[in-house]
């Protein structure tokens, strides 16, 4: 399970100021960004494709369902908050933390996935908060298919953690 760190931090910021309404978030994790929305509104559901993540939030009371990505989702809302792995492919990381942390070869595999797919679960006037790392790619490249504005970003060691806000063109 992916334990909270600056990423989560950030994006938990701007889930707190902005989300409201019908909310999913995607990849829960620790349920950092479901707890942070349940602070502004009672319908959020949390979604993880780990049995141990699902297991672990439902100790915690919050409402989730195993589902990779949008696999089991029904309805829209009107926010989706996701928090992806990221990292490129290291065959050096532990085979137990991949999941939490690898996006894929390049380490924008699953992102890319998540958008092809979320346009479909948003109200009309749904959004969309997402964080990127500057080893993932270009937001201009990532989000071509949105309406997007950036919101903030943060210089860790190697990388740039950024949060942007998207919804559908």
């Amino acid at each position: 399970m992916y334990e909270p760190r600056e990423d989560s931090f950030l994006l938990e910021k701007y889930v707190k100021k902005l989300v409201s309404g019908k909310v999913l978030d995607v990849g829960t994790g620790s349920g950092i960004q479901a707890l942070a929305a349940l602070e502004n509104t009672e319908e959020v559901l949390a979604v993880d494709i780990s049995e141990e993540v699902v297991e672990f939030c439902k100790k915690k009371n919050i409402n989730v369902i195993q589902s990779d990505l949008f696999e089991n989702v029904e309805g829209k809302f009107d926010w989706i908050v996701f928090n992806p792995p990221y990292l490129p492919e290291d065959d050096r990381e532990p085979e137990d933390s991949r999941l939490a942390t690898t996006g894929g070869k390049k380490g924008d595999e699953i992102l890319k996935r998540f958008l092809v797919d979320a346009r479909k679960y948003l109200n009309e006037k749904g959004k969309i908060l997402v964080l990127i790392s500057t080893l993932t790619g270009k937001a201009e490249n990532l989000f071509k298919d949105y309406s997007w504005k950036f919101l903030e970003k943060e210089n860790l060691f190697m990388e740039d953690i950024e949060v942007y806000l998207l919804q559908n063109i």
